[in-house]
């Protein structure tokens, strides 16, 4: 009897998540040298880890051999002081991703309902797969959240919705009035989600932490993206500390280890690396919108650190890119097969990408 026999069928049917390759998978499949590939395709930072977060993680090596502070005080508190909350309106994960699993394990149950843009992080659907809920996609307007119609699809059913804000992939955001509105047209048995991974690209966010003490909204964070620290794992939620409360009982014991803890409190401040980013990526993205324009390929203007760009036929386009060792993201899974999207990298990486494309098309 085989081990898909016995599994739970709703498990056998969830599709696997596929990330961005990495470079030393390309690299065996193709027969290149990794030194020679560069990897525009998962939105990482291109200057590389917060240099504060560097430090203090070879500071914290020395004690690896002892458990982390299970309840991650010192990071809870530096992201209280930081956004003006208690510790108690605060939650770690291994990334945002498994603050998205405890919203799931503490409001979704089989039959229920989420609602979600069609064009937004997969994960969300793949998530009410694994739960047994139903995810009701509404599609976008304009490459971005289209709220009215999200609004009138929540029914009675409905227990989350999320908006990606600025979203992934498209790099679209909404409109802060907008946001507001629509949080407070929300019925009370409705959790909202803010998934904010990109929040700091932006000059003006929306209130969304005020949100998250008035209202129920869960805000998303990360430490993946504009800090550099994706390999880390590190992210956070903020919400009303009853919601809290109640993460807590659903997260693992030492969910979020020591290194992570360490860099991820070094990073909390370090705003010389955050403008720094900031800076390469307002660059290379007016690279990016410059040079499609001359090559006339239509491209989504963005708010976050990469870009998408119609290519034609997205998947072939991939393809020859990653021969050429340049590796970005087709967009198939998320029903837009004519597209790549890239990440802004360093000034020559940048370049190098538009000279391999321009050769693909």
């Amino acid at each position: 009897m085989s081990f898909q026999s016995i599994a739970n069928q709703y498990v056998c049917d969830v599709p696997v998540y596929e990330p961005g390759r990495p470079i030393e998978e390309v690299a065996r499949e193709l027969g290149l040298k990794p030194s020679g590939i560069i990897k525009l395709a998962s939105n990482e930072n291109a200057l590389g880890p917060s240099p504060k977060a560097l430090a203090a993680m070879r500071k914290a090596l020395t004690s690896s051999h002892l458990y982390p502070d299970g309840g991650g005080f010192y990071l809870r508190q530096a992201l209280a002081k930081k956004l003006g909350v208690r510790m108690e309106n605060i939650i770690l994960g291994t990334g945002s991703n498994e603050i998205i699993e405890f919203l799931f394990h503490t409001f979704v149950a089989p039959g229920d309902e989420i609602v979600a843009g069609d064009r937004a992080f997969v994960i969300y659907k793949i998530m009410a797969q694994m739960f047994q809920a139903r995810c009701l996609e509404v599609p976008f307007i304009g490459h971005t959240h289209d709220l009215k119609a999200m609004r009138a699809a929540i029914t009675g059913k409905t227990k989350l919705v999320f908006i990606a804000n600025p979203n992934n992939p498209t790099g679209t955001r909404v409109k802060n009035a907008e946001l507001t509105a629509f949080i407070k047209s929300l019925p009370a048995h409705v959790v909202c989600v803010l998934d904010e991974a990109y929040i700091e690209f932006l000059d003006d966010p929306p209130p969304s932490i005020e949100y998250a003490l008035k209202h129920n909204v869960v805000v998303l964070r990360t430490f993946s993206k504009i800090v550099g620290l994706a390999g880390l794992r590190i992210g956070y939620g903020v919400a009303q500390p009853e919601c809290i409360a109640l993460f807590q009982r659903v997260r693992q014991p030492f969910n979020v280890n020591s290194l992570a803890l360490a860099g991820g409190l070094a990073a909390v401040n370090d705003t010389g690396h955050i403008r720094k980013t900031k800076a390469l990526t307002r660059r290379g993205l007016a690279y990016f919108e410059r040079e499609f324009t001359r090559l006339k390929l239509e491209f989504v203007p963005s708010c976050a650190n990469f870009m998408l760009v119609n290519v034609g036929d997205g998947d072939k386009v991939f393809r020859g890119l990653q021969q050429r060792g340049v590796i970005v993201r087709p967009m198939r899974a998320y029903k837009m097969p004519a597209w790549v999207r890239v990440t802004v990298g360093l000034p020559a990486e940048n370049r190098r990408f538009i000279a391999a494309l321009e050769r693909e098309m």
